[in-house]
């Protein structure tokens, strides 16, 4: 409990809210790198998803590769390309953590056409839509729940997963992490933590309200609910009485 109050007194001090390390710069550093990223894996990532949802080729070959960058550490991947291309800026994690953001964009654009029902598709066709047209006017407004999932997810995932980069000469709210194990000032590197915390929180309530703005009211009303039909046979009320049959 100590730690917690000590590291909010770390929040609070105006001395860390201005210069150059500020939580202001460093904040917004974080905010841009995540936002770079995650723009890159979005590019790459989202145009092989539709095509493979679409026309459901290479699944499996996507599936794998998608495994596999999962399973990649992040962080030996970061020190692995600094040291590979003798590049100590942003460049060698911001290829690790497009990488490490591609998996989850690219399941949420081939489930979400995937998710599309046949028939929808078929009645698209027999009106004369193209290819192209059935894709962007019918499976993509429909796949938008699932595709902006998978971009909410990779959007967490950077933004936790850029902490790691301070272990490079680059800003970042990692900074803070980093430099307070230095030097042992675990108020800074708990104070870092909550940062980290509090910006992942914003931006998934961010991305709850795109995903509730932007997806079309047809296919929100299109999610029937689970209505019952009453039984027939059970009486009305207290004073029902069963109605005398014809045959007697």
């Amino acid at each position: 409990m100590t730690d917690i109050f000590a590291a909010f007194g770390w929040l609070f001090t105006p001395a860390n809210w201005s210069g150059p390390s500020g939580i202001p710069v460093r904040l917004g550093e974080h905010v841009g790198y995540s936002v770079l990223t995650l723009l890159l894996a979005v590019v790459i990532a989202i145009p092989i998803g539709l095509a493979i949802g679409h026309t459901g080729r290479f699944r499996g070959f996507a599936v794998g590769v998608s495994g596999a960058f999962r399973a990649i550490p992040t962080l030996g991947l970061v020190i692995y390309l600094a040291v590979a291309l003798a590049n100590f800026t942003i460049l060698p994690p911001l290829i690790a953590l497009t990488i490490l953001a591609i998996p989850p964009v690219l399941a949420g654009a081939y489930s979400g056409v995937e998710s599309v029902d046949p028939r929808t598709v078929d009645a698209a066709r027999a009106m004369g839509m193209t290819e192209f047209q059935i894709l962007t006017k019918v499976e993509l407004p429909l796949a938008l729940p699932l595709l902006i999932g998978g971009v909410r997810s990779a959007g967490l995932q950077v933004i936790a997963t850029w902490t790691v980069a301070a272990i490079l000469p680059v800003g970042g709210l990692g900074r803070y992490l980093i430099d307070g194990l230095a030097v042992q000032d675990y108020p800074e590197m708990l104070g870092g933590s909550i940062l980290v915390v509090a910006l992942a929180l914003v931006v998934d309530g961010l991305f709850a309200l795109v995903q509730r703005f932007v997806v079309p009211r047809g296919v929100i009303a299109g999610q029937v609910k689970d209505v019952r039909t009453k039984d027939v046979t059970r009486p009305l009320g207290p004073t029902a009485v069963p109605r005398p049959s014809s045959l007697n």
